[in-house]
């Protein structure tokens, strides 16, 4: 069966305003408490344990919080990598050293994001993880993740691909936000496991 790919793109925009509706409601306390849970399970991830540098990113709002794992990572003696939002979307990177080394950044009329404030390394040092936390908004039975929009992470995807790199690629979600199925088009790539504050699940690539 052929994939129309607007259709596939309008089933997004809906899914994402749906998903966006229910975290814009959640209590900060809640958001607070998912965060520790969401850190304490990816803790116990063995890709985790045997990482030497992690890709990661600072969550804003009410996404699931990174803030607590960013520091046990750090304190473990991970190199963590965060991502810095260029013009065209792509991503740069740089060191995550602790929070007196973010700074809050607005790009145009966007939600604020916390970048690293140290030295460039370049789009291509993503290629350098061992793992690569990403954002979204919800991810399937397949491992298909559904992001934001902006196509930045699909970026990083490709340049993986692109390299060779084959990091294990894990999505930080709510519980609710494991679903059954988004729409899914020819250039997404499934993730290897989604946390949430229960638990891990693993899917097959």
């Amino acid at each position: 069966m052929e994939h129309d790919g607007r259709a596939d793109e309008s089933d997004k925009r809906r899914l994402r305003r749906d998903l966006l509706s229910v975290r814009s409601g959640l209590p900060e306390d809640d958001v607070r408490e998912a965060g520790r849970a969401l850190a304490a399970r990816a803790l116990e991830l063995p890709e985790l344990a045997r990482a030497r540098t992690v890709a990661a990113y600072v969550s804003v709002g009410s996404e699931p919080g990174t803030g607590a794992l960013l520091d046990a990572l750090r304190a473990r003696g991970t190199r963590v990598l965060l991502p810095v939002l260029l013009p065209d979307n792509d991503l740069d990177w740089g060191e995550f050293t602790g929070p007196e080394s973010l700074a809050r950044v607005r790009h145009g009329g966007r939600m604020a994001l916390f970048e690293p404030t140290g030295a460039r390394l370049g789009p291509g040092a993503v290629t350098d993880a061992d793992v690569v936390l990403l954002p979204g908004l919800a991810v399937d039975a397949r491992g298909m993740r559904l992001g934001r929009g902006g196509g930045s992470y699909d970026r990083v995807l490709a340049r993986l691909e692109r390299a060779g790199a084959r990091p294990r690629l894990v999505v930080l979600l709510y519980d609710t936000e494991v679903v059954d199925r988004v729409p899914a088009q020819a250039h997404d790539r499934p993730v290897h496991a989604v946390v949430t504050p229960s638990g891990v699940r693993r899917f097959v690539r």
